[in-house]
């Protein structure tokens, strides 16, 4: 459906007072009547911040959270529908609307200064119909009413009252006559475009493994939340009945109630929960009873509610309000939701620790996909850059995300400022530039266009970025001291044990070194060799720079000694090829020395396991990720955790989330490291595959899959009868490199079957 050329002009709203915690504004309900003189039409609409539409009363909305979450100043978006099988020629027809604060209107993003937008207001709706000669926009004659949804944010939660519903609201014949006119308001600032992005939906549904008597911990929000006094939340309590759903995921709540009029029902959502006891303290950026809370008024009898606007992280829900009697398995359902459901590989080996792993870092990677990557799905929602640009290659390598990064990449780049800098949170309201950004943050910009290209081969977002890419690097270029350094942002954040231990001028400088050869890579292939050129001679300088400075020529020790500086050195082409022995000889000392234990951050996490498997010490790798003892992975399975934490540290220590993807990347470690199976390692063919297995001694068998553009490639081995078997399937126009312990190196086309000795 061509939307070109009919976007509206005139945006609406019900009023221009804004809701907030002490003062509730109700969530607006629109409709406009029309008669279309045939059957086909299109309608494009947008909400800011969300919306909800129906035509003659069936909902169409393309999914939760319609139609993106942005910054109005930067992009408008709009999603455009098909009205063919709904209209009625010659009839009244109604095109019905609901609006949600979103990110226009985010008192629970006060954290971030979003409270404080300059893009800030109340919600508004702009739309243009097409139906054969028939056009009508959004504009006064648009009659608008307060919808049952009194109280509606992204992060903390939604109030509904069931009394206040408008049966027939939004079908023909309603008398609207008490309803008033939609008021015209300023239109937003940013460019209007259709939002490409696959939606927010549904993906599976969870029943409760557990329903309990429980109770609420205490609550204390951080100290720079102001509290909040709410009259109607006085006689909530603090006790009522604990849902237990197995998994921690992000998502939605079904509830199914046959309640007393004005019964109040309130669902408390968090991630930790002891015999009984809820407890969110680590979700404390949100004054008391807005931190994931969903309140639902009942209007009697049996009713059902999905709460609009929202979504919350979670493994547990404390039900307050209800009797002991309505307190069954049925009154609650887990909607699990996210925008990339889509598989684009997997992995599966003999050993369930590592099969455990891999599922929750997958769950972590989906909970956490909202339209663009999020750090969490509770706490924030926001789309750190650092965590995105941390896992860019291994979400491209399992999940069907390169058109989400190429539409959040827009964002970006609207975000950017003329000098060049990146904030370190996209959308922003101007949150970011003085904190919470820096090199290994702003990398985002090139590592996922750099990513993204090799995994699918688009030109396109390089295309795209390219220009944003070059600022960037002038930007970074200007930022150096005397040394030739950079020393600007965040560093190797949430440590094991809580030290950083590398100096951040050097994960600065060593991130930068990266950012600015994968720019090259991408300057080449798009033809822009005067770009490609800046981008070489300042990636050599910061090589030279952080070899004079950071490297000890005598040990090739990088920085501290740590295993963080150490392995992004190697990791990152920092030492020369005749130094990489005695460089890998002494990050493996010092795991040694460190009882095989990680030591790292988020930034040494990334490039660890890779090295030792260059260096052929991926079981020891395995070792590390998956042992039982904490610091470990495997130590998570024995804590009981579902998804991948924020930060290493033993239960009850600190107010960190359990659901973060930034520890994730080794769900592709155990891709292309343990079954050893590396699509276009180089990124310079689309049509090539390293196959380079490690024989785990503690595994049986390992198989990765990956759907590249010319077709699904898998890769098995198995040991079976004193021997090992390796199975590798392609369609006959990929090329493979087959490198194996009991031969030289081999290439070839399509698959082959061969046994191994290791």
């Amino acid at each position: 459906m061509d939307n070109t050329g009919i976007f509206p002009q005139k945006f609406i709203c019900a009023a221009t007072e804004k809701n907030t915690y002490e003062s509730f504004v109700p969530s607006p309900y629109f409709r406009k009547t029309f008669v279309p003189g045939a059957a086909g039409g299109r309608l494009l609409v947008t909400g800011l911040g969300f919306y909800r539409v129906w035509i003659n009363g069936t909902e169409i909305t393309k999914g939760l959270l319609a139609p993106y979450i942005s910054n109005s100043d930067d992009l408008v978006y709009f999603d455009g529908y098909d009205l063919s099988a709904y209209l009625v020629p010659g009839e009244t027809n109604v095109l019905g609307f609901q609006l949600g604060n979103g990110m226009q209107n985010a008192p629970g993003g006060e954290i971030w200064d979003f409270d404080e937008a300059p893009f800030r207001s109340a919600p508004k709706l702009a739309f243009a119909l097409e139906a054969g000669e028939l056009a009508i926009c959004s504009d006064e004659s648009v009659k608008t009413a307060p919808s049952p949804l009194y109280f509606d944010d992204l992060r903390a939660g939604v109030r509904y009252d069931a009394r206040r519903e408008i049966p027939g609201w939004n079908l023909p014949g309603f008398d609207d006559s008490g309803w008033k006119n939609a008021v015209v308001c300023d239109a937003p600032k940013g460019e209007k475009r259709v939002c490409e992005a696959p939606p927010v939906l549904p993906v599976r549904e969870l029943k409760p493994a557990d329903i309990r008597p429980g109770s609420l911990a205490a609550y204390e929000p951080r100290g720079d939340v102001p509290p909040v006094t709410v009259p109607e939340d006085a006689d909530d309590g603090r006790e009522g009945f604990l849902y237990d759903f197995g998994q921690n995921n992000a998502g939605v709540i079904r509830l199914k109630i046959n309640g007393t009029p004005g019964q109040r029902v309130v669902l408390q959502f968090g991630e930790l929960a002891e015999d009984g006891v809820l407890d969110y303290h680590n979700i404390c950026f949100y004054p008391d009873g807005f931190s994931q809370r969903d309140v639902y008024i009942c209007g009697g009898g049996e009713e059902t509610f999905v709460p609009p606007f929202t979504y919350h992280g979670f493994r547990y829900c404390l039900v307050m309000g209800i009797t002991e009697q309505q307190a069954t398995p049925d009154l609650l359902t887990y909607i699990v939701c996210t925008s990339a459901p889509g598989e684009t590989g997997g992995f599966a080996c003999s050993d369930e620790t590592a099969n455990t792993l891999y599922r929750m870092c997958d769950a972590s990677d989906r909970s956490n996909f909202y339209y663009f990557p999020t750090d969490c799905p509770h706490r924030e929602k926001n789309g750190w850059t650092g965590d995105a640009a941390l896992s860019a290659e291994h979400m491209l390598m399992t999940m069907d995300v390169a058109a989400s990064y190429r539409e959040w990449l827009r964002n970006i780049r609207a975000a950017q400022r003329e000098d060049g800098a990146i904030p370190g949170i996209v959308p922003t309201g101007g949150w970011g530039f003085q904190w919470g950004n820096g090199p290994a943050w702003d990398a985002a910009l090139i590592w996922i266009p750099y990513y993204s290209y090799r995994f699918t081969g688009d030109r396109a977002i390089l295309e795209e970025n390219a220009g944003a890419i070059g600022r960037y690097l002038r930007y970074a270029a200007g930022k150096r001291m005397e040394n030739g350094l950079v020393k600007y942002g965040l560093g190797d954040w949430c440590p094991i044990g809580g030290e950083v231990k590398p100096t951040l001028e050097f994960t600065d400088s060593v991130t930068t070194l990266a950012t600015a050869e994968r720019a090259a890579f991408i300057f080449g292939v798009l033809g822009l060799e005067d770009e490609k050129a800046y981008a070489e001679k300042l990636a050599c300088e910061f090589r030279t720079a952080i070899r004079r400075e950071k490297i000890d020529p005598v040990t090739l020790t990088a920085d501290t000694g740590c295993q963080t500086a150490q392995a992004m050195a190697l990791y990152y082409g920092v030492y020369e090829p005749d130094e990489r022995k005695k460089a890998e000889k002494a990050l493996i000392d010092m795991i040694h020395d460190g009882n095989d234990f990680m030591d790292v951050g988020i930034l040494g996490a990334r490039a660890l396991f890779h090295v030792l498997s260059d260096a052929g010490e991926s079981e020891l790798a395995y070792k590390m990720i998956t042992r039982p003892e904490f610091p470990s992975y495997g130590a998570f399975i024995r804590f009981g955790e579902t998804t991948v934490p924020e930060c290493f540290e033993l239960p009850g220590e600190g107010l960190y989330s359990h659901d973060h993807h930034m520890y994730c990347d080794i769900k592709g470690w155990f891709i292309s490291r343990v079954a050893g199976l590396r699509y276009n390692p180089d990124g310079t063919a689309h049509d090539r595959v390293r196959v380079e297995p490690s024989f785990i001694k503690a595994l049986d068998f390992a198989e990765a899959r990956y759907d590249s553009p010319l077709g699904g490639i898998s890769l098995r081995w198995e040991r079976s009868g004193g021997g090992t078997v390796l199975e590798f399937k392609a369609p006959d126009t990929v090329e493979y490199e087959l490198i194996l312990p009991d031969r030289p190196a081999s290439v070839g086309r399509g698959g082959f079957r061969t046994a191994v000795k290791e």
